[in-house]
């Protein structure tokens, strides 16, 4: 199944091909299937490129393909007759012609030959006068990162660096355009924006039977999730056994540390690694300010990404049956508890919503920060703030479909609970819930998004 549109990216896409024109040396980066090659393509349509993928190869064989691609390119024919016997070659061939190179799944070749990345460093205040640009791509986030460093040879060379990460809910209707709001939500909880994901999943066929047939069928999606840990890390056991009681809802560190029975410092470096990679990340109270974020301990640690979130929740922890061919276990759980996940990664599109109305005018208050909020045993959804001004928006999100009692409910309780949230005392406070739908959605004292809103 081939997506024949190249989907949103609008940003990413003016960046490099701004930066093509002037020449650039880029990084690009992102988890694998993100779509990152698909960019490039799109972006260096008007170009002359040369495309070199790098693969685990002896460096003899890659000055071949190399050579064989700049014949295709240029109609050399001393190409044909002698190839590049060297990078030192390439660098000098390319200096004097107007060319994109992109080299895709950098890392590999950096780790088969290191000298790489002091040849960039070497040639390319020459090749920048010539508007040649060179991209280096790669999926894996730790190399990648490390060629970001201050530390790296071409530190304070590079012009560009785009971390490209998966669509956002608006984007993926685009890809089941049969597919009615509901659908696209729980499609969206299961496979995050990643494109390829979105791919695997029939538009012809009902969520849940893409769920079984790609889950609970040992398929592509079924091997993913450990297929990408281990392009980063070495000993699964230890994160598999932290993803899995993260998913389970022990999110702070204590909890986390009980849980998994590893000792606190090394848990604190496996959290760092998962955070690094994109897989986690940190939660801390909206109400808490940049600096004291540093100090505060009141954190949560949350799967950030809905694909390793679904596998964690209904997946592994059911893999030995699903193994041997028994799914009913897995299926039963999924059956139970698949509704209230769901509305966990509805308060995610919600946000997202909230953030893209803002942009537009379309809140009540222009906000300067957004997240949850939660002190002891009580929690606020969503809490919106403008410092500035003092106003706050309180905001609960509820996967249900809601009555005119159930809504004003729901707003006592925000009510109730805005009373709590000492940092607002006095602030101007407006409320809003986030529903599937709504029996009556115009009802005093309170804004209401059902499930049509969510695509601004």
């Amino acid at each position: 199944m081939i997506m024949q549109n190249f989907v949103n990216r609008k940003d990413e896409l003016e960046e490099l091909r701004e930066a093509m024109k002037k020449g650039a040396l880029m990084i690009v980066y992102g988890r694998r299937r993100v779509g990152k090659t698909r960019l490039l393509i799109e972006a260096s349509r008007e170009f002359k490129v040369l495309y070199v993928l790098c693969m685990e190869e002896e460096l003899g064989e890659l000055l071949k393909r190399i050579s064989m691609k700049l014949y295709n390119l240029t109609g050399d024919g001393i190409l044909l007759k002698k190839g590049l016997s060297s990078f030192d070659e390439f660098f000098e061939y390319i200096a004097d012609r107007e060319v994109v190179v992109i080299f895709d799944e950098f890392p590999i070749l950096v780790k088969k030959y290191p000298r790489i990345m002091g040849l960039l460093q070497e040639y390319w205040d020459f090749m920048r006068k010539k508007n040649n640009s060179i991209i280096l791509c790669g999926s894996s986030i730790s190399m990648m990162e490390k060629i970001l460093d201050y530390q790296s040879p071409i530190y304070g060379r590079r012009t560009h660096a785009i971390h490209v990460k998966p669509l956002r809910f608006r984007d993926i209707g685009e890809f089941f355009p049969n597919y009615g709001p509901v659908k696209l939500v729980k499609t969206y909880s299961v496979l995050d924006g990643v494109p390829e994901y979105l791919l695997r999943f029939d538009a012809k066929k009902d969520v849940r039977e893409n769920i079984y047939e790609n889950f609970f069928g040992k398929s592509f999606l079924y091997e993913e999730a450990e297929h990408l840990l281990r392009y980063e890390l070495r000993d699964l056991s230890t994160y598999n056994t932290i993803l899995e009681g993260i998913a389970m809802g022990y999110t702070s560190f204590p909890k986390i540390k009980n849980r998994t029975y590893i000792d606190g410092s090394k848990i604190s470096r496996y959290l760092g690694i998962l955070i690094s990679l994109g897989i986690i990340h940190k939660e801390l109270p909206a109400t808490i300010s940049k600096k004291e974020r540093i100090k505060k301990k009141n954190a949560r640690y949350v799967i950030g990404d809905n694909y390793f979130n679904f596998y964690y929740s209904f997946v592994y922890p059911f893999k030995e049956d699903i193994e041997i061919g028994i799914q009913e276990g897995a299926i039963e759980n999924f059956e139970r508890d698949f509704n209230q996940y769901v509305g966990r990664i509805f308060e995610k599109i919600a946000i997202q919503s909230l953030i893209e109305m803002n942009k537009k005018g379309k809140t009540p208050f222009t906000f300067t920060r957004i997240g949850r909020w939660w002190h002891k045993n009580e929690e606020i959804d969503i809490l919106a703030l403008d410092e500035k001004r003092k106003k706050a928006l309180l905001v609960e999100v509820k996967w249900k479909n809601l009555e005119e009692s159930g809504v004003k409910s729901v707003l006592r309780e925000l009510e109730r609970k805005s009373a709590l949230v000492k940092e607002i005392e006095d602030y101007r406070k407006y409320y809003a819930v986030f529903g599937k739908s709504f029996e009556k959605k115009d009802i005093e004292g309170v804004f209401l998004y059902d499930v049509n809103d969510l695509k601004v």
